[in-house]
């Protein structure tokens, strides 16, 4: 049986269905990066903190580094289901999953993105008498982001691809779909071919996307949006002069010392 024997018209006609399981994987994986940038986040700045609370981070990451997405959706969906007498949707089940197993790889990123930051920009920061917060925020921060960023687009591609183990939950996400399709149609190798297809695309989609940012974060873009960036440079550059000027010692006239 040749290739072309196979009814490749398959994927054409239920493009609606493959799209949507798309969609779903999606919409779970966005949910779930913007979650895991917050906790990774702040396990990065705790796992850099006084020693008890830095073994409690580094304990979460090393634990959930090494935890497969299929054992996490499944504690979530029915360990604490089980446990806190709560019951999870499948799209909730697997946002929590992703939240707990990125997030341990987002704060590995964070921590080395921001120990790659010179330290001179934070004695910079105190020497023009900014708060500790207020340099991690405003100097620190966007730094280690910028550095952190091709990183958190490879993850993002892991996310997207790991909702393809949810199925054991009933996502209705691109492997769901095609199951449910092959169910009927028997052709597993054309509609497995489409979903492989899907999530290849997806990930040149995520990777351009990521790019993009990464780009228009080094190099402001022009139109409305570089006038905005380079507006807000200057008052930051103005703030920071006037700073300097109420911060430089007065000179006394010679006159008025006796």
């Amino acid at each position: 049986m040749s290739i072309l024997d196979y009814d490749w018209g398959l994927i054409w006609d239920n493009r609606d269905a493959l799209l949507g399981g798309l969609w779903t994987a999606a919409s779970v994986a966005i949910v779930g990066l913007l979650i895991s940038l917050v906790f990774g986040l702040l396990l990065a700045v705790l796992r850099s903190g006084p020693k008890p609370v830095a073994w409690i981070a580094l304990a979460y990451i090393n634990i959930f580094r090494g935890v497969p997405a299929l054992v996490s959706v499944i504690w979530v969906y029915f360990g604490l289901a089980l446990l806190l007498g709560v019951r999870f949707t499948v799209f909730q089940a697997g946002v929590i999953a992703l939240s707990l197993l990125y997030s341990a790889f987002f704060a590995e990123i964070f921590r080395s993105a921001l120990q790659a930051v010179p330290p001179g920009h934070t004695e910079a920061g105190w020497a023009l008498g900014m708060r500790t917060v207020q340099i991690f925020f405003s100097v620190t921060l966007p730094q280690a982001v910028k550095i952190a960023l091709p990183n958190i687009g490879s993850m993002f591609i892991g996310m997207v691809k790991d909702t393809s183990t949810f199925t054991v939950i009933g996502l209705l996400e691109v492997v769901r779909v095609t199951q449910n399709l092959v169910a009927t149609t028997f052709q597993p190798f054309v509609l497995y071919t489409a979903a492989a297809i899907i999530y290849v695309l997806a990930a040149f989609a995520i990777d351009l996307i990521f790019r993009l940012i990464e780009g228009a974060y080094v190099r402001p873009p022009l139109g409305f949006i570089g006038r905005w960036l380079r507006s807000r440079q200057q008052r930051e550059i103005a703030r920071v002069v006037e700073r300097l000027r109420t911060a430089s010692p007065l000179t006394v006239p010679m006159s008025a010392v006796k």
